[in-house]
C-alpha cells in the first residue's frame, strides 16, 4: 500500500534539483534539498516513538523548516495539527489535550510557557525557530537523508484543523489524505497551474489557505514559491517581478492599493491574483482592476472542506460572487428543513464532494448535526445562486465573523466579557472594515447600578484571547434588542453600527 498524499505531492520530486522555495534573503531550496530535510525530520519523529495516526501539534513561525515538518508528518503517517501563532495558553491547553497530541513543537522563546501544558497533557515538547534552529534541527543533523515512507490509505487522516465553536468550544476538523489531494488536483487544473508558475507566498501556514491550498497546489504543479515570512507591502512589490501568481486575503490587496509603488507595470507579467478567506469589498475589486488591469479571482472555502467554489479562470469573474462549484463539488441552497429552495432564493449553503472532511474529532453529535447522511455538509453560510449559476454569500449563520481571513465566533469573546464585574450581558458582532473585511465590535450591557471598567475588560480579553479576536470597539448600551422569544437581534445591532469602523 502506498501513501497517496506523500507520493503525489512530495515523492514525485525525489532527486529533482528544480527550485522549490525562493527565500527573501536570496537563498534557494531545491526539491531535492527540501525532501532531504523532510526525511531527517521524519526520522526524528519516528525516533521519538511517534507512529502512524499519532498527532503532532505545532505552534511555530513560518519557515522552510516549518513546511518540512508538515511534509515529514505526511511521510511518517502522522496527523499534522498546525496552531495559530497568536493563540494564548488557555487556548493551546485545550487543543493539545483534546487532540491527544504526542509531540508539541514551538519556538525556544515559548518553550518555558508551553512545557507545563504539554506535560499535563502527556505530550513531549521540542523546539523549532524561524531561523532554522531548534531542538529538532539539532536532532535531525545526524539522521539519513531518506526515510521509508509509511503506508497510508486515501481515507486515513492527514491533518486536524481546529475551528471555533459557537459555544466557545473549538472543533477539530479531521481531514483525510483524499480531502487534501483531491482539492489540490482540482485547483491545479481549474486555475491552470504548471511547473512554470512561481507563487508569491506571503500567507501564514497554520491554516488551510496558506498550507493546503497554496502549498499543495504548487507541490502538485511542480512550480516554485517565493516563500516570505509574512506579508510586507514593500517586499511583496519587490518580489512580484519574479512571480506569476499570488494568493492572498482582501487585506493584502487593500494594502497593495495603498502603496504608490504598486503600479500597473509591477503587476504586468502576473497571470493570476486569488483572494479568499474573507469577502472582498466591491470597491477593492474595482480599484485593483483600474490600477493593474487584473481582475482578482475570488473563491470560497472553509476549514472543513478546503475550496468549494471559484470564479472562472477563463470567463467572467463577477464582483461579489464566489463563482461556481468546483469540478466534483456539489453545492445546494436549502431551507431550514433541508429542502432545496427556488433559484435566486437565499438559504443555507450545503456542499458535498471528496473535499468534505471526515467529521469533528471526538464530537459525534456535532458531526451528525453538520454532516448529513447523504454526504452534504451544512456550511453555516447563507447564500443564493443567480440565473447564470454564480454563487453569492450573503451572510453567515451561527454569527461567524471573518476578520483578516481568521474565523471568529462571538460566543468565545462574549464569555470573557460576561465574566467581568458589573457586566449583565454582551453581544459581539462583525461590521464592515475596509482592511480586514470585517471588524469586531462588542456591545456591553451593565448590571443595574454598575459601571463596568472597559479598560479592564479590554485587558482581560487581551490576556485570554488571540489578538485577531480582540474587539476594535466597546460600546455600552442599557439593553440589547431582543425578539419575543428573548433572542438577541444581532442583525439590528449590525445595522445600527455598520459604519462605526469606517469613521
Amino acid at each position: 500500500m502506498a501513501n497517496p498524499l506523500y507520493d503525489t505531492l512530495f515523492g514525485t520530486h525525489q532527486g529533482s534539483d528544480a527550485d522549490f522555495l525562493l527565500l527573501s534573503d536570496g537563498g534557494v531550496l531545491s526539491y531535492r534539498d527540501f525532501l532531504a530535510m523532510t526525511a531527517r525530520f521524519a526520522h526524528v519523529f519516528s525516533n521519538a516513538g511517534l507512529v502512524a495516526g499519532d498527532r503532532l501539534a505545532v505552534q511555530i513561525d513560518k519557515s522552510p523548516e516549518a513546511l518540512a515538518v508538515y511534509a515529514a508528518c505526511v511521510q511518517a503517517g502522522l496527523v499534522f495539527l498546525p496552531l495559530n501563532t497568536a493563540y494564548k495558553e488557555a487556548e493551546l491547553a485545550y487543543f493539545i489535550e483534546n487532540s491527544g497530541a504526542r509531540l508539541v513543537l514551538c519556538p525556544d522563546a515559548r518553550a518555558q510557557t508551553l512545557a507545563p501544558i504539554a506535560a499535563a497533557c502527556g505530550a513531549a515538547l521540542d523546539t523549532l525557530n524561524d531561523n532554522g534552529t531548534g531542538g529538532i534541527v539539532d536532532k535531525a543533523q545526524a539522521q539519513p537523508d531518506s526515510f521509508d515512507t509509511v503506508a497510508r490509505s486515501s481515507d486515513d487522516l492527514a491533518a486536524f484543523l481546529y475551528t471555533s465553536g459557537t459555544t466557545g468550544r473549538s472543533k477539530g476538523a479531521m481531514l483525510t489524505q483524499e480531502n487534501l489531494l483531491s482539492n489540490a488536483q482540482t485547483l491545479v487544473e481549474y486555475w491552470q497551474f504548471s511547473e512554470r508558475d512561481v507563487l508569491l507566498h506571503a500567507l501564514p501556514i497554520f491554516h488551510t489557505h496558506g498550507l493546503f491550498v497554496a502549498t499543495n497546489v504548487i507541490l502538485l504543479a511542480g512550480g516554485a514559491m517565493i516563500f516570505l515570512p509574512k506579508f510586507d507591502v514593500g517586499q511583496v512589490v519587490h518580489e512580484m517581478a519574479r512571480a506569476t501568481s499570488m494568493m492572498g486575503v482582501p487585506t493584502f490587496y487593500t494594502r497593495l492599493l495603498d502603496a504608490p509603488e504598486f503600479t500597473r507595470e509591477v503587476a504586468a507579467h502576473m497571470r493570476l491574483f486569488v483572494s479568499g478567506s474573507a469577502p472582498m469589498l466591491a470597491e477593492t475589486h474595482t480599484a485593483f482592476f483600474e490600477r493593474t488591469g487584473h481582475r482578482i479571482l475570488e473563491r470560497y472555502g472553509m476549514t472543513e472542506t478546503n475550496m468549494n467554489t471559484s470564479n472562472p479562470y477563463e470567463g467572467e469573474r463577477r464582483v461579489g460572487s464566489v463563482g461556481f462549484p468546483l469540478p466534483g463539488v456539489e453545492v445546494r441552497i436549502t431551507d431550514a428543513d433541508g429542502a432545496d429552495v427556488d433559484q435566486g432564493t437565499i438559504g443555507q449553503i450545503e456542499v458535498r464532494g471528496p473535499n468534505v472532511f471526515k467529521g469533528y474529532w471526538q464530537m459525534p453529535e456535532k458531526t451528525a448535526a453538520e454532516l448529513r447522511d447523504n454526504g452534504f455538509f451544512l456550511t453555516g453560510d447563507l447564500g443564493r445562486i443567480d440565473e447564470d449559476g454564480y454563487i453569492y454569500i450573503v451572510g453567515r449563520d451561527k454569527d461567524l465573523i471573518i476578520s483578516g481571513g481568521y474565523n471568529i465566533y462571538p460566543k468565545e469573546i462574549e464569555m470573557v466579557i460576561d465574566d467581568q464585574p458589573g457586566v449583565q450581558e454582551s453581544a459581539v458582532i462583525g461590521v464592515p472594515h475596509a482592511d480586514f473585511g470585517e471588524g469586531v465590535v462588542a456591545i456591553v450591557v451593565p448590571k443595574r447600578g454598575a459601571s463596568p471598567d472597559l479598560d479592564e475588560i479590554t485587558r482581560s480579553i487581551k490576556s485570554e484571547l488571540a489578538r485577531f479576536k480582540h474587539p476594535q470597539k466597546l460600546i455600552v448600551l442599557p439593553e440589547l434588542p431582543k425578539n419575543t422569544m428573548g433572542k438577541v437581534q444581532k442583525n439590528v445591532l449590525s445595522e445600527d453600527y455598520k459604519d462605526i469602523l469606517s469613521v
